[in-house]
C-alpha cells in the first residue's frame, strides 16, 4: 500500500474499537510500560479535547493509521497558538510506506488552518529510535520533563519525556 492512495478523515465515536486496537497494536513495542497503551475511555477523552484523524485504504475500509491533534497556546495565555500532535500510529505491517508522514501532514494542515505557528510533540526517552524520524520531519528537541505518562513504568525502569517542536510555515 502506498501512502498516496489512503483516505484521511476525522474520527468519530464509532471508530473507538478500531482505534483502540490500532493504537495498542502499533505501540505494543513499548514493553517497558504496564498494561496496554490505551482503551476506549482514553480515546474518548482525546476526542473530547481534540481531533483524531484516521487513514483508510478505501472509503469504509479498516483504519490503518491515526494521529491526535489538539489546539494549544494563545487560548491558554501563551504568545502564539500551537498544536500538539500525538498518538501517531500505523499498522505495523504498513510502517515504512509513508503513511506516518501523510498523517503528520494532515495534522499540520489542520493546525495551519487554525492559525497555529508551531506544532509540538513528546517522545518517551526509551523510544530513542523515534528521534531521528521526527528530526527528518523537521522537529527539534526543546526540552525534557519528568515521566508523567498515564501508564506506569514497569519496576526498575527509568524514563523521561523528550519535548520536540517544529515551526509551521
Amino acid at each position: 500500500m502506498k501512502s498516496e492512495g489512503i483516505l484521511i478523515r476525522e474520527a468519530t465515536g464509532g471508530d473507538l474499537p478500531a482505534l483502540v486496537e490500532l493504537v495498542n497494536e502499533a505501540y505494543s513495542i513499548e514493553n517497558f510500560l504496564e498494561g496496554t497503551r490505551t482503551d476506549a475511555t482514553r480515546i474518548q477523552s482525546e476526542l473530547a479535547k481534540g481531533k483524531i484523524f484516521v487513514a483508510m485504504e478505501c472509503a469504509g475500509g479498516p483504519i490503518v493509521a491515526c494521529v491526535y491533534a489538539e489546539l494549544r497556546g494563545r487560548d491558554f495565555g501563551n504568545e502564539e497558538r500551537a498544536g500538539y500532535m500525538g498518538l501517531l500510529a500505523v499498522r505495523p505491517e504498513l510502517q515504512g510506506a509513508g503513511i506516518a508522514r501523510r498523517m503528520m501532514e494532515a495534522a499540520e494542515d489542520y493546525f495551519r488552518a487554525q492559525d497555529c505557528r508551531r506544532v509540538e510533540i513528546s517522545v518517551l526517552s526509551l523510544r530513542a529510535e523515534l528521534l531521528p524520524l521526527y528530526n527528518r520531519f523537521g522537529f527539534e528537541e526543546t526540552g525534557r520533563e519528568a515521566f508523567g505518562f498515564h501508564r506506569a513504568l514497569k519496576p526498575g525502569v527509568e524514563c523521561h519525556t523528550i519535548l520536540l517542536a517544529k515551526r509551521l510555515k
